[in-house]
């Protein structure tokens, strides 16, 4: 047993680079699909109902009214979305996420950069985070059929939901991967 926490404490520094590698890996994918129209259309809800976010949008109120189904395409829907500016904000969305992958991703050779990479990491899911309060599409609606026990509401995740709770390890990473990065940098001054 000793054998094997020496190891894990001996690896300590590949274990943080390999976060670093799995934050860039969904960073660069789920970045790269902002600019696909599913996806774009598929964060209409967060970015409608953001207080930090809904002003990049032309109409964000009428959105409900334009949903595209994922793999559905609706071109009345596209023109409506092409005039709000929902594809547009996605493509500089996941330009900016890539780039935070790759931030983070340079701090393995670059600690200075890991630290910022790190940082932007952890409030680019505090941002994500925050729609699990804004956002009512990430809990079940109250769809009928109410039993002894109602299932809809809060604390019931839908699909939407579970995928932004999930934050909280992209959160946790990036500070994982920002202090080590800061140690390092400290220590190259001597501190």
């Amino acid at each position: 047993m000793n054998r094997f926490l020496l190891f894990l404490v001996r690896s300590r520094t590949w274990l943080v680079h390999g976060m670093r590698i799995a934050i860039f890996i969904v960073m660069a994918w789920i970045g790269g699909l902002k600019a696909l129209s599913y996806e774009a259309d598929g964060i209409v809800p967060f970015v409608a109902n953001s207080p930090l976010m809904r002003f990049f949008y032309n109409k964000p109120a009428e959105y409900k009214e334009h949903k595209n189904p994922e793999g559905k395409v609706v071109h009345k829907n596209i023109e409506w979305h092409r005039a709000n500016g929902t594809y547009t904000f996605s493509y500089g969305l996941g330009a900016v996420i890539v780039l935070i992958g790759f931030l983070t991703l340079a701090g393995i050779w670059l600690p200075r950069t890991g630290v910022a990479g790190g940082l932007l990491t952890f409030g680019m899911s505090l941002v994500t985070l925050s729609f699990l309060i804004t956002t009512p599409e990430v809990y079940v609606p109250a769809l009928g059929g109410d039993g002894p026990t109602p299932q809809h509401g809060f604390p019931y995740l839908s699909g939407a939901g579970r995928l932004v709770l999930k934050d909280i390890i992209m959160m946790a990473g990036g500070l994982i991967v920002a202090a080590e990065a800061a140690e390092r940098v400290l220590k190259r001054k001597g501190s």
